[in-house]
Formats: structure tokens, sequence, C-alpha cells
């Protein structure tokens, strides 16, 4: 994994390659991004930059004896720690050692639930148990085999419960040239003995260009898809990209046309339009409505006079200015909230019939005052 492989993040990308031409590698940091920021993969990239044999300017070289291996995650000097799900209590990560290289190299910008499906996970939990870190100890209690630095990259110490304490003398005096990269979600859930043994590199969510531009230039997506995807992955390029594998379908259309149909009271019509996306997959109602969840928010943003800070394509934008002309905020606040009970209950397989049917029944009497004669005038393509 190069720095030029990942997506943005240009000012975490320096940092990273300053601190060692200007010898400041701490031996513990703890990458902390929001989940699709890229922070296992800089984790990732950067363990490789501090190896590679050639180092460039700003990255590594690729193609060195280091930089081969590490390509295939194979490293002798780079070892893993990962949330599993045990069979057994002498289960350690290394078990699953062939899962995780597939999952990382397949997808760079691994969730939980996508490292899950590489796994017979059934109902059990995932978590990193105390002979994992006992495994660590004594992996990090050797010498660097063949670079310079001996180094763990640790994804989601959030799973590390009270046996986690056993690692801290091993991260507070490791051995010589040893570095520990934690690479973490959520700052409340690690314990605070190590939160505070560490140093912290933030890392914060992709912007819209970059998530944009990336699925065009590299996804060959076209524009107005990649506009959408940026759009609703909300700065998480691991949404992006599971977004994009589902069906084709404009959301934008689809949600004012619902729209239309409750402005204008067409309830035999809802019960069509009800069936159309009951059919759609879980997925893609999820990404239905999470859709409409952003678009009825940079409403409010319009409404509020805030329109500096809309991100719409000029379409959606037209749309959106003419549904605030006749809405306020807390009619789009009551929106809101229907749609994400629905999304709620979309992800606990409720019945898509019934639930479609009945957000559409609501959403009619939130808009009821404000409904034309002609029903729909205020809402177009």
């Amino acid at each position: 994994m190069q720095f030029k492989q990942i997506v943005g993040q240009a000012a975490i990308k320096q940092r990273l390659i300053n601190s060692v031409k200007e010898n400041r590698v701490s031996h513990a940091q703890l990458f902390l991004g929001p989940e699709g920021s890229g922070s296992l993969a800089l984790a990732v990239a950067y363990a490789q930059y501090l190896s590679c044999l050639e180092k460039q300017e700003e990255d590594s070289c690729g193609e060195c004896s280091s930089c081969r291996k590490y390509q295939k995650l194979a490293h002798p000097d780079l070892h893993f720690s990962y949330p599993f799900f045990a069979k057994h209590k002498d289960d350690t990560a290394v078990t699953f050692i062939e899962q995780w290289r597939e999952a990382l190299l397949a997808s760079p910008y691994l969730s939980l639930d996508i490292w899950r499906g590489y796994l017979d996970a059934d109902n059990k939990q995932a978590n990193i148990n105390i002979a994992e870190c006992h495994q660590i100890i004594k992996k990090l209690s050797f010498k660097p085999f063949e670079s310079e630095y001996k180094i763990l990259i640790l994804w989601l110490p959030e799973y590390l419960d009270k046996e986690g304490n056993a690692l801290l003398k091993i991260i507070e005096e490791p051995q010589p040239n040893t570095l520990f990269l934690l690479v973490a979600q959520n700052q409340d859930q690690i314990l605070n003995t190590i939160l505070s043994r560490t140093q912290l590199i933030k890392i914060p969510c992709l912007t819209y260009d970059d998530v944009k531009d990336e699925l065009i230039n590299q996804h060959h997506q076209t524009e107005s898809a990649a506009a959408e995807l940026a759009y609703l992955s909300n700065g998480n390029f691991t949404d992006a990209l599971l977004m994009m594998q589902q069906d084709d379908k404009s959301y934008h259309s689809l949600f004012v046309q619902w729209l239309r149909l409750c402005f204008a009271n067409k309830g035999i019509e809802l019960v069509g339009f009800v069936d159309q996306l009951s059919k759609m997959g879980r997925e893609n109602q999820k990404n239905f409505l999470r859709y409409g969840i952003s678009f009825v928010r940079e409403c409010c943003l319009l409404i509020a006079g805030a329109g500096q800070l809309v991100h719409l394509p000029a379409t959606e934008l037209d749309t959106a200015q003419k549904l605030s002309a006749v809405m306020n905020i807390s009619m789009n606040q009551a929106i809101i909230a229907e749609l994400e009970k629905a999304h709620y209950h979309v992800e606990r397989n409720a019945n898509p019939k019934i639930l479609f049917l009945d957000v559409s029944l609501q959403i009619m009497s939130f808009l009821k005052l404000k409904t034309s004669p002609q029903g729909n005038q205020y809402i177009s393509n």
C-alpha cells in the first residue's frame, strides 16, 4: 500500500512522511478516524514507507524487496491484530491471517461488517481476547528480522476489553525499533490506560470532492453517479464503494417522485409506488432512505439561509430550492424523523410494503396544509 493509492488526506500523508524524514517516529501512535476515512490504509502505507529500502520524496518506492512483501501483506516484520470471532479460547489473529490478508487486499477501506463476511461469524461477538494479547507480547519480544522496524498494526482497539491492560508494559517500554500503530474509530471506547500511552493522529472524513473525483477517475463512474454517491456517503468511502455495487438507481428521481405523490395526495398511485420500493432490496431501500434524509437536511439549510453550506448537483439544488419555498424547518424535521425510523426498521427486516406505505401516509399528513390545488407544481425533475 502506497500513499498515492489512498484517497485524499494530503495533510496527514505529509505529516507522516515528515515524521520519518525528521526522525520523529513515535513508538506508539493512534490513527483515529471515522469509518471510510482511510485510517487503516494510511497505517499500512506508513509502515511500508518506514520499511522501504529506497524511500522517495513523497512515497515508498513500491519496487524494493520490502515493498513487494508489503504489497502482499507478508513482510516478516509486519504484524496485524484485529477483532475476530473466536471458535476456541486459544484462537488468535494468526488463526485468521489468510482471511485477513484477502479481506484487506480486496478492501483497503475495510469495515467490521465486511470483515465479518470473510469469517464464519454466526452470532458471535467480535473481540480481541487475552490469548491474542499474549501472542502480541510474544511476537514483539524479538528484534526486527529484515527491516529497521518491527511494526504491529492493531485495528479497532475498541474491542480490547480489560485484557488489553496486559499490553501496557510492552506499549510503554517496547523493544528497540518496535512500533505500535493503533487504528481506531471511537476514542471513548478505548481503554484510557492505552489511550494515554499513544500519540494521537486525527484523520478527518474525506471531502465530497475527494470521493467524487476518486469514483470518476478510478472507478469509472459518470459525473452524475459519482456526485450522488459522494453526496450519500458523507465522506465515508467504504459506504460509497458499497453503494456503487448496488443496482444503478437514481435515488434523487425516486425520492422526488415520492414527494410529488405525497404532495398531490395521490393515494392509489402511492400504493403502486410503494410496491416498487418494496422490490428494491434491503440495501437499496436503506440507501434510498439515507438519500432522502440527506436531501431534506439540505433543504433545511436553504430555509435557514445557509445555502453556502449546501453541496448539491444543479438539478437537485433546483428541486431543493423549490421545496424550501413551500416548506418550513419543523415540517422537514418531522419528515427526517420518519425517514430515520424507517431506516432503522428496514435494517431489522420490517415488512417493506407496510413500512413505506405508513411513511407515505405520515409525509402526506405533514404536507397536507401545504398542498397546492395543482398538487405537484412545486416539485419537478
